[in-house]
Formats: C-alpha cells, sequence, structure tokens
C-alpha cells in the first residue's frame, strides 16, 4: 500500500517547519488540511489562516480547508470537553480524505510542541483513523527549534501578541535573530514563551526553502493596549 500522508497545515512556523521535515524525510504529502476557525480557539492557530492558500500554492500540495464556524471559545467552562468538541470538525475532515484518497490517510503530519492538550487529541484522532503521527517539533528544545528554522531559510513574521513584553512594534515584525535574542530576554524578565506555544504570539512563514515563491503582504495593525494583530489588506506571491 503507498503511503499517503496529510499535514495540519495553518501557514504558522510550527505547522511549516513540521512539513518541511515532513518532506525532507520523504514522507509522501498528498494533502495539506487547514482549519479556519471564525474565533478564538483552544485547538488551532487563528490569525491569518486564510494565507494558507497562497502558502499550498508555493509549496505545490493541494489544500483542503475546513471553516467550522465559532467555536464560543471565550465561553468555555470545560477545556477538556471544548477540545473535544474543536476536534470534530477536523477528524470529520480527515475521515472524509481517508475515504477519498485510494489507500486512505496513513499519516499525518502536526506541528506541536509543548501542548499536551493538543497533542493527546491529534494522536488519537490518528489511531482511529490507523494513521502514523509525525511530530518533529514535540517536546524539542524551544530555542534550538527557532535556531534551526532560521538556519534553514524561513521567513517568519509574528502577526499577532498577546502577552506582556510584547507590545505594538512586534506586530509584522520579523523573527529573526535579533528578535529571537529579543524573546529570550522576554522570556527571562515576563515568560513569554520563546516560540509563543502559550499563545503569546502568532506568525506566518512568508518564504523558505520548501515554498517555490515568497507570499508579499500588504497590512495595518490593530492594537487594544495589550494585545493585537496585524490585519492583512492585501497579499500575493511576488
Amino acid at each position: 500500500m503507498t503511503d499517503q500522508w496529510v499535514s495540519l497545515f495553518s501557514g504558522g512556523k510550527d505547522s511549516s517547519w513540521a512539513l518541511y521535515r515532513a518532506l525532507e524525510d520523504g514522507r509522501p504529502l498528498e494533502r495539506l488540511l487547514t482549519v479556519h476557525p471564525a474565533g478564538d480557539s483552544y485547538m488551532y492557530h487563528v490569525p491569518a489562516t486564510e494565507l494558507a492558500r497562497l502558502a499550498a500554492e508555493s509549496i505545490g500540495i493541494e489544500l483542503v480547508e475546513i471553516e467550522p464556524g465559532e467555536f464560543n471559545a471565550g465561553d468555555v467552562t470545560d477545556a477538556s470537553a471544548q477540545g473535544d468538541r474543536e476536534l470534530e470538525p477536523l477528524e470529520r475532515g480527515l475521515e472524509t480524505l481517508d475515504a477519498d484518497l485510494a489507500g486512505g490517510v496513513t499519516g499525518i503530519v502536526a506541528g506541536a510542541v509543548e501542548s499536551e492538550f493538543q497533542t493527546s487529541r491529534i494522536q488519537g484522532l490518528a489511531d482511529r483513523l490507523d494513521a502514523e503521527l509525525f511530530a518533529p517539533l514535540w517536546q524539542r528544545d524551544p530555542v534550538a527549534l527557532a535556531e534551526a528554522m532560521l538556519e534553514a531559510g524561513f521567513e517568519i513574521r509574528i502577526v499577532a501578541v498577546s502577552a506582556a513584553g510584547l507590545d505594538e512594534s512586534w506586530l509584522g515584525r520579523r523573527l529573526d535573530a535579533e528578535a529571537l535574542a529579543d524573546l529570550q530576554t522576554r522570556n527571562d524578565e515576563y515568560g513569554v514563551h520563546v516560540l509563543g506555544e502559550g499563545g503569546e504570539f502568532e506568525t506566518l512563514v512568508t518564504d523558505g526553502p520548501h515554498m517555490d515563491r515568497p507570499i508579499e503582504l500588504e497590512y495595518d495593525t490593530e492594537w487594544d493596549g495589550t494585545r493585537g494583530s496585524i490585519r492583512i489588506t492585501d497579499a500575493w506571491l511576488e
């Protein structure tokens, strides 16, 4: 049976790095799969996921998109039950792919770093599909991961921030060696995770060795005094 892999993909650095590592490892990726939450989410990256379409075009792998609507994550009293509910549209999407692809889905690529909340659910989903899970970032040192992304040639933009120590000036900033050093300082001072694993910031990969053409952006910034994001007004492949 031919292996057929699906990569869970938001366009952010973690899912992009997992995808890149899977390609480097020779895993046959048949689809990218993006979930577009309408609001906040416990399970999924939210900002700028609409640009996954441009990224997928540049990467050259067909994209499957799931639009589950509003998860009402702000009203949650039971995080575990919420995580299970949010997993349902992803599982339905993978079940559809499993039926549509000849031989089914044999592997899933995920970009989780430290979140047992997410990883345990994705592992359970993979088990139910009888698929292998490839999670190359899992429990790796965050500084080493960030350095590896930069060394490989990833161009990463910060598209949202929500943490003490990260102000409006971080919106749209490139995550380069200088920014990484600044994040390490803020980790010492404020506890900001170097990869934003606790939701401190979100990213978009605009170029990398797995992409044929970079993504160019025009955007405004939206800032409420403690958190903010970029609002993309135009985006295209160079």
